[in-house]
This record gives structure tokens, sequence and C-alpha cells, in this order.
């Protein structure tokens, strides 16, 4: 069976990150590159890997350091071949209690769809955090060193009369005191299927409206 010569049997659309609106990859290009073959993504241990790279990197990764009060993210995300298929702009408002923090995340695409996320981000032991959110199955993995933080989850994804969940591995860098890059690589199966590319900046001078202790 050739490449071109697959079709699903109904034209879905794979949707990210949210639930709704016009889907970043169709899935008659998931499934192409599912069966046909496509790069396999390094996984979790790469990731522990890469974060002792960046142990002695400067400025530190802190996620309740950086992650706090007012953020903007700016991104565009691009198909398993690397065409851009979408740009979006997010507002971010971050705050911790108690060391839990909760990530109230705003986005806004190219085509005017709006699409929401709120994370909370619960600390454990060795630099390691548990995420969650209302679209990720179970719980996230999050692990920072020096200037990296690496985050691993699946996210269940609506289809029209469906769901499929596929993992993301977020690989985040500080590039200096208000600014974070951030690859979002997606799999499923272990097949490449896209990737988010990001940059969030924090905007201390705005004050966060925080939900009373």
């Amino acid at each position: 069976m050739s490449c071109d010569s697959f079709r699903p049997s109904s034209p879905r659309w794979f949707f990210l990150p949210g639930p709704r609106g016009r889907g970043f990859f169709s899935t008659l290009s998931f499934w192409r590159g599912l069966f046909c073959g496509a790069a396999l993504l390094p996984l979790v241990g790469c990731g522990s890997a890469e974060l002792q790279e960046h142990e002695i990197v400067s400025p530190e990764l802190q996620p309740e350091d950086f992650f706090s009060g007012v953020l903007t993210a700016h991104g565009v995300v691009r198909d398993r071949r690397g065409g851009a298929i979408r740009q979006f702009n997010a507002d971010i408002s971050a705050c911790w209690s108690d060391g839990v923090g909760t990530l109230d995340e705003d986005f806004v695409f190219d085509d005017g769809e709006k699409q929401k996320r709120v994370w909370t981000l619960t600390p454990g032991s060795n630099q390691t955090f548990i995420a969650t959110a209302g679209d990720v199955v179970g719980e996230g993995v999050g692990r920072w060193s020096g200037s990296a933080f690496v985050l691993d989850y699946t996210l269940r994804i609506q289809l029209e009369d469906s769901t499929v969940d596929v993992r993301v591995d977020d690989r985040m860098y500080r590039i200096s005191e208000h600014v974070v890059v951030n690859q979002s690589q997606m799999t499923k199966f272990g097949v490449d299927v896209g990737e988010i590319l990001l940059t969030i900046i924090r905007h201390p001078e705005t004050e966060v409206q925080c939900a009373p202790d």
C-alpha cells in the first residue's frame, strides 16, 4: 500500500491543544505518517540526559521563579514535514500557593479560534513537578535542571466522534531573565506527528490577579 493511496474512513481533524475549532493536523496526514513511517523521536531517557547537559547553564529555569505573574506566549504549529500550519498568541496568568502553581492559559489563533488550558504544578522530589490539566491523561512529569525544564505528558484530543491520546515532550530553555524558548514534540506510537515552537515572555511590570489563599 502506497502512502498516497491510503485514505482514512472519515474526514476527521486532529485538535491541539483544545477540543474545538479548526484542527492543527488533519487525520489524513496523521494516518499517512503513521503507516508510512516517520522518524522516531527521543523519549524520556534522552530528556534526562539533556537536563544533565544544562545543569550548570544559567539563568536557572526554576518553574516557580519564571512561571510567576503575567506572561505571554507566541508560537507556530508545524506538521510532521516541518511546514508551518498555524500561528498563535497566548496570555498566561501564573500564581503559586503553598508551593503549588496554577497556570491559566488563553490561546488565540491566527484564524480567530480561542482555546483555554489550566495547568496545576505540584512539586515532587529532586526538582520534579507533577503536572495536571483538564485534557491531560493522568499526570505529566516535569523535571528541571539549570536552564532547562522538560515536561512529558499525554494529551487527550477530542475528534468529531472519538478521542485520541498523543504523547507530548515539552523542552524549555531559559535564554534570559524574562524569555524562555519551548519546543513541543508530539508523537503517536513513537511516530512524529508534529511540533509546536514558541517563545514565552515574562512581564514583571504587570500585576497578576491571583485568587486569595
